[in-house]
């Protein structure tokens, strides 16, 4: 059974939803526990004013400058979900109503759906003050921290980015290149997607676990050539159909949806995804 790690109620205007908080992710990567030979040394923090010279900051001092530990998700606005650029979101989680607070959640989960509004604002956990978005997904409202915009680095600082403005496509190349994405275009199922790096940390670790003696040989890579733009779209085109030749082709069928766009991959009850029919081999 789910714990709740955060209980409260969600504010906004004049209207408070009691509420509790869930994860709704688990991330699987390996954790590694830093081992060091070394003892008697004492750690503190410290901030880098210039090389070589820290400012040593106590842990009652920063404790006086935690932010209040309120108990709510304070709204501060309402904005259209597709004005949220998705580089902004952190970690997400489900809320649910506590006692007696079903009608209200509900009442906020319809009116959100239906405006088709996220809820920005505020939320303190773990002792840290979190920019959060608040929108429904399925029957369950989902809260999402976020990063604050000074966060975010702008891609303008990057010096490639002048170049772009001098590279143009011609027509053709445009034209196969929208063939190509069209046939790879597909219903998104995140389960079908494995972490291929962490299985093979996992299996290291049980090798060694089990007194393997692991070989390490150090592979050099090649440089790549730049490629022909024109005869890589031609025969990616080909391998995706399984034909000889996907020049001038019109664009292989999309794939059939089996769910709308506007409605989610799945409901926080965890039903069953309906069948599907079978995919051409590519």
């Amino acid at each position: 059974m789910a714990r709740a790690i955060w209980s409260g109620a969600i504010s906004f205007g004049l209207v408070n939803v009691p509420v509790k908080l869930y994860s709704a992710t688990s991330p699987k990567g390996v954790r590694f526990h830093q081992l060091s030979s070394k003892t008697g040394a004492e750690i503190v923090k410290g901030y880098e004013i210039t090389p070589d010279r820290y400012v040593i900051i106590e842990p009652d001092e920063l404790d006086a400058l935690d932010p209040k530990a309120t108990k709510t998700v304070d709204i501060e606005e309402f904005v259209d979900l597709s004005e949220i650029d998705p580089i902004y979101y952190d970690h997400n989680y489900y809320l649910a109503p506590t006692a007696g607070g079903a009608k209200a959640y509900r009442l906020l989960l319809d009116a959100m759906r239906e405006s088709g509004k996220v809820g920005i604002g505020k939320v303190v956990l773990r002792s840290k003050q979190q920019l959060c978005a608040l929108r429904p997904t399925g029957e369950v409202l989902t809260l999402t921290t976020m990063l604050f915009g000074d966060e975010v680095l702008s891609a303008d600082r990057l010096d490639e980015i002048d170049s772009i403005g001098e590279a143009e496509a011609t027509d053709r190349e445009l034209r196969m290149a929208q063939q190509l994405i069209e046939s790879l275009s597909a219903d998104f199922e995140p389960e079908k997607f494995k972490d291929e790096y962490r299985e093979r940390v996992l299996d290291l670790i049980e090798r060694k676990a089990a007194g393997e003696q692991i070989a390490v040989q150090p592979v050099a890579e090649e440089p790549a050539a730049a490629p022909d733009l024109m005869a890589a779209l031609e025969a990616s085109l080909a391998a995706v159909r399984g034909d000889d030749d996907g020049a001038g082709a019109e664009p292989a069928p999309k794939r059939s949806r089996s769910r709308r766009a506007s409605e989610p991959a799945a409901n926080g009850d965890g039903a069953a995804k309906a069948k599907r029919p079978a995919k051409a081999k590519r």
